[in-house]
């Protein structure tokens, strides 16, 4: 049997050896994909409280605040006659919102001025503020076509304006934070499992032969072996899972093959390459966990890179994340064409070339006293105690 194969068996058997690998690139895969899209169940969050300063103290004051009561994202939790008042309850967390209703709106209406009102949110959580802030002026620009459309037919002038506008999301149909939000992430836990679980079998190696070396045929096998265990984690990810959740998927779908196995193979070269750095299987799980969160960011899907110190937008192209995620969500849930992606599934080769070139340098030697050890001849008997 060729050392390739060797290998490539050897190293799923020290994988099913490791209960610390296989907690982290099976069972951690599975849990998470349940787990974390939990979060964003309900997609759009709904029922926020506001408070209503009504100074006007007018029919058309109250009808507005019905308005803004009868909203599915909010509800009016307290009517007060002051600014003070609300920003009393802003302050304690009472209210997520806050709209102000000027002495004279019914006046200025009635004249045909603008009658202006004001919104305020309070702003601790970003993602509440939005929503609220969206839907009270909603309500509020409902309320004044109503009121503008009423007051045209009492002068004869058209009862409707002549354009109107209708919006319909053309990707994220539901409109929901966990759709625009979770396709990424499943992206960068591939990547992070694969990395941690990786990086925690080499450590645990380096620990008991002190400096690791393999031939290219067996480096080659473990790459292979490891792949395999990615692939099988895209395709449970952007196959079932987002079925299973029901977020906007059936895009691209050769495209997607593609991009996963470029993205997988990116992301295997990446490890092996820090693989070779560390010394102890404890520090793989410190670092990762650490670096999750700004390699999510740096892929620009939640933070445009237009907004990014352009060092950064370099540094990013590095990550296998970056291109992986872009190039993963364009092709399943936006429908994109691989042409439409050829940058980043160029990024994802280079990136495989480099690391992939990087790991066979720094495991390149051969061990003395014989040929090319697989990875599994290395194990410890300790990893699956």
């Amino acid at each position: 049997m060729s050392r390739f194969l060797v290998a490539y068996r050897e190293t799923f058997a020290a994988l099913f050896r490791d209960r610390y690998a296989v907690v982290t690139m099976i069972l951690a895969v599975i849990i998470y994909s349940f787990f974390y899209p939990s979060a964003y169940r309900h997609q759009v969050a709904s029922d926020f409280p506001v408070v209503v300063v009504d100074q006007d103290h007018s029919p058309m004051s109250r009808s507005l605040s019905r308005r803004v009561d009868a909203l599915n994202a909010v509800y009016v939790a307290a009517m007060v006659s002051s600014v003070t008042e609300g920003e009393a309850l802003l302050a304690r967390g009472a209210a997520e919102g806050m709209l102000v209703i000027p002495e004279g709106f019914e006046h200025d209406v009635l004249r045909g001025g603008s009658g202006g009102v004001s919104l305020f949110g309070r702003g601790a959580y970003l993602g509440r503020a939005s929503q609220v802030l969206q839907g009270v002026a909603d309500a509020a620009t409902a309320f004044a076509r109503a009121a503008a459309t009423a007051q045209a037919r009492f002068t004869g002038a058209p009862a409707s304006p002549p354009v109107q506008l209708v919006q319909r999301p053309l990707f994220n149909t539901r409109e929901g934070y966990g759709s625009a939000v979770v396709p990424g992430v499943a992206q960068l836990i591939v990547q992070q499992t694969l990395l941690i679980g990786l990086l925690v079998m080499a450590g645990t190696r380096r620990e008991r032969m002190g400096r690791l070396a393999f031939s290219r045929a067996g480096l080659a096998g473990i790459a292979a072996a490891f792949g395999t265990v990615g692939l099988c984690s895209m395709l449970y990810y952007n196959g079932f899972v987002l079925w299973f959740q029901d977020y906007p998927r059936g895009g691209n779908l050769w495209g997607l093959l593609l991009a996963s196995v470029l993205y997988v193979a990116a992301v295997v070269a990446f490890a092996l390459f820090l693989g070779s750095f560390f010394r102890t299987r404890e520090r793989p799980f410190q670092l990762i966990t650490f670096l999750s969160l700004p390699m999510f960011f740096l892929a620009n899907l939640s933070w445009p890179a237009e907004a990014t110190p352009w060092p950064l937008v370099w540094l990013a192209k590095l990550l296998p994340t970056t291109p992986g995620i872009n190039a993963v969500v364009r092709l399943n849930q936006m429908g994109a064409s691989v042409s439409e992606v050829a940058p980043q599934l160029l990024n994802l080769a280079l990136l495989g070339v480099l690391y992939g070139v990087l790991a066979v340098w720094r495991f390149g030697r051969q061990p003395q006293g014989g040929g090319a050890q697989s990875a599994a001849e290395r194990a410890p008997d300790r990893a699956g105690r």
